[in-house]
């Protein structure tokens, strides 16, 4: 993207890394992450102001390890350690990093030892998040400590002479209530940035880069019924007009009035060519006996590009998919440009694509996140009941029932989902959470229903707090809540005699189940 001025994060590997590059953004600085081995002429077009080192999941002095590229070691920049990148710069400076007795991983205190522009205005003894089995032992030359935890003698260290600071913790994840403010103190204190970037700015760069990928020819996208696939549909529309054809495909694996919705906003509100797919016996009919979860993504990804490109070719010159990937697809599914990470899961827009595909990909949302997508949804025109709808998973309900997938599954799960929204809705607590759906599972259990024994399906509802995504606590939802939804499901869902609320936080669960 256009700015005159960026931090640029460099990638070794750690789940939080996009992380780091959406609090930037919010400090009013353009961001991007790039892989630790980019060449100096990619990270020189970003005009960089500082550079971040993410954390990882390797050891420094491990054989085959990544390590620091000779230009940030060369450069004049102000440089930031976070964790692995931490280690990084001390062992490459001639400090000493080696594993630790006690490792740590959560909440730890931290006292500051010595003050530092990077600490400014945050209280001297604070709780942070660690999470390492490697700790700095020796500290390069120039080198001083300006805080401790109990397990870490270096929890934060610095050579101010030459603006190079590292942190044991992560300043990034929301359990570092002051995490903001040391990357805003080294974002202005140290790099000097003069934080000229809004969201806003992305919509027309948007459209230039979708004129310049697609200057001739028709162009498809893919409408799945999210702010994400819809924005990138505005903003495609916006850039090259009627050569946009927007295909929804119903695959059967959908929540109650998602198609009628899609339907109205795209053909009625926007006036936009819209085509309908009923493709759910095709669909249904390539997961019959599937199970495992892998394999339902790939499956999904694969049929929905086929059907996309069997539609094309009812398309004069059609060559083009626009998707609506954004930044949190890329690093769960480790896609090609980003293959340090750890995959969790394959997101059936980015890892699951076949590697024959014909159409040619436009990811305009590729470089966001959820919160800069909605508000780019806002200027754009979208209702404000779309823009805020909870996210819904590209695979959809597939992913949510659990075991074999069948049309009477999905019909259980479907009305029990619908229930569960609606009474969240009526309590005004949809918006106060993030994320909030029901979960079939593949156990049965013993009831008692009018006197007779039962043996039914149990219903799992979920529904978390997060700011990012990255991480998520499970939504305190009122008692009463429950179990007025416990009830209505067992009453009005035919064959579930049991409900279920989970209570797990991710880390160390994900936000789906599958």
């Amino acid at each position: 993207m256009t700015q005159n001025e960026a931090i640029v994060v460099l990638d070794y590997g750690s789940q939080y890394s996009q992380l780091i590059v959406r609090r930037v953004r919010e400090a009013g600085v353009y961001s991007e992450l790039v892989r630790f081995d980019a060449d100096e002429a990619t990270i020189a077009a970003l005009k960089p102001k500082g550079v971040i080192l993410s954390g990882g999941p390797n050891s420094v002095y491990a054989e085959g390890a990544p390590q620091l590229p000779d230009w940030v070691l060369a450069s004049n920049l102000p440089v930031l350690g976070i964790c692995y990148g931490l280690q990084l710069q001390a062992h490459h400076l001639g400090g000493k990093v080696a594993p630790s007795n006690d490792r740590e991983f959560g909440h730890a205190v931290i006292t500051i030892t010595a003050e530092s522009p990077l600490l400014a205005d945050i209280p001297s003894e604070h709780s942070v998040w660690m999470s390492h089995g490697d700790r700095l032992e020796t500290l390069p030359a120039g080198w001083h400590p300006i805080a401790v935890s109990p397990n870490s003698p270096y929890a934060a260290a610095a050579d101010e002479a030459r603006r190079w600071y590292g942190l044991q913790f992560h300043p990034e994840v929301v359990h570092s209530p002051y995490g903001k403010q040391v990357l805003h103190n080294f974002i202005y204190r140290i790099c000097e940035c003069a934080g000229s970037w809004q969201p806003s700015q992305f919509i027309q760069e948007a459209v230039e880069r979708i004129q310049q990928q697609a200057p001739s020819g028709q162009v498809i996208c893919a409408l799945s019924g999210g702010v994400d696939s819809a924005v990138a549909a505005l903003l495609a529309h916006q850039a090259i007009g009627e050569r946009l054809t927007c295909i929804f495909v119903d695959n059967g694996l959908l929540r109650r009035g998602e198609a009628e919705q899609v339907s109205h906003t795209f053909r009625d509100h926007f006036q936009i060519e819209l085509i309908t797919v009923d493709a759910a016996d095709e669909f249904l009919g390539a997961l019959a006996g599937v199970t495992d979860p892998e394999q339902k993504r790939k499956i999904i990804g694969e049929k929905f590009i086929r059907i996309f490109e069997r539609e094309a070719r009812n398309l004069d010159d059609a060559a083009y998919l626009v998707q609506g990937t954004l930044y949190p697809d890329v690093i769960e599914s480790t896609a090609p440009d980003r293959n340090v990470a750890v995959k969790i899961k394959t997101h059936h827009n980015v890892g699951g694509l076949p590697a024959d595909m014909k159409l040619k990909v436009i990811e305009p949302l590729r470089m966001l996140f959820k919160d800069e997508v909605r508000a780019a949804g806002l200027a754009l025109g979208l209702p404000e009941d779309w823009v805020w709808r909870h996210p819904f998973p590209g695979p959809g309900l597939a992913v949510r029932l659990l075991g074999a997938i069948s049309f009477e599954r999905l019909e259980t799960l479907r009305h029990a989902d619908a229930i569960f929204l609606e009474e969240l809705r009526a309590a005004g607590l949809y918006r106060a959470t993030q994320q909030a759906f029901a979960v079939l599972l593949p156990v049965q259990s013993v009831g008692v229903m009018g006197d007779y024994r039962t043996y039914a399906d149990t219903i799992a509802i979920r529904a978390v707090s997060t700011e990012d995504f990255m991480t998520a606590d499970w939504a305190r939802l009122p008692y009463e809540l429950l179990a007025k939804v416990s009830s209505r499901i067992v009453n009005e869902v035919t064959g579930v005699n049991r409900v279920v609320y989970d209570i797990s936080s991710k880390p160390p669960a994900t936000i789906e189940w599958e």
